[in-house]
């Protein structure tokens, strides 16, 4: 089968949840939490965890869908099993705007921070499986694919599963610093794609 289909889905998915993740930034009610002396500006910088976890979401999640689009652009086929991983891996996608909704109300739980990191990292897993299963035997890619390349994709559809794990681990210790792991992610994928293009 073409991935011609899953591509399409993979597309509506990703864009809907990045859009989904602004509903995660909510200032509080008027007559509630706020007094007429309260500022604006106090009111926005008392949510600056909140949009940081907006803008970590959103990256890691345009993150994801370059490394799917990478994929599928050496990707010629589909078969059942892959469409249930990449099924599967949506499932999880469409769960972000969720946990990110989640460690932005309780910044300072670890249960939120390790129900985040969870998402993350099993999304990073199915991304991992889809490149393998893929290139495993050149299943669903053309045998003529550099060897190099596939190792590359290894490594870097590796990389978030990896660094999600040690932000779970963080969570245990110190919640409030675990996400800012995830920083060192675009760093990583660019060397990697450098060492590509030097080699």
């Amino acid at each position: 089968m073409t991935t011609h289909r899953i591509e399409n889905l993979a597309d509506g998915i990703f864009s809907i949840a990045m859009t989904l993740l602004v509903l995660s930034l909510a200032l509080p009610e008027a007559g509630r939490d706020v007094t007429l002396t309260v500022e604006l500006q106090d009111l926005l910088f008392g949510q600056t965890h909140k949009f940081f976890n907006y803008a970590l979401s959103f990256i890691l999640l345009a993150i994801f869908w370059i490394i799917q689009h990478d994929q599928f652009h050496f990707i010629k086929r589909t078969d059942r099993i892959h469409l249930w991983i990449n099924i599967i891996s949506f499932m999880f996608v469409a769960l972000i705007p969720f946990s990110t909704s989640l460690i932005g109300d309780y910044p300072d739980e670890t249960i939120a921070k390790l129900f985040f990191n969870a998402n993350l990292f099993i999304l990073g897993i199915f991304s991992s499986l889809n490149w393998l299963y893929a290139t495993k035997g050149y299943r669903l890619v053309d045998r003529s694919l550099d060897p190099r390349r596939i190792a590359i994709g290894k490594m870097r559809s590796a990389i978030i599963p990896f660094i999600a794990l040690l932000a779970m681990g963080l969570s245990v210790i110190t919640p409030q610093w675990s996400s800012w792991v995830y920083i060192s992610i675009p760093v990583i994928l660019a060397y990697l794609q450098f060492r590509y293009k030097i080699n």
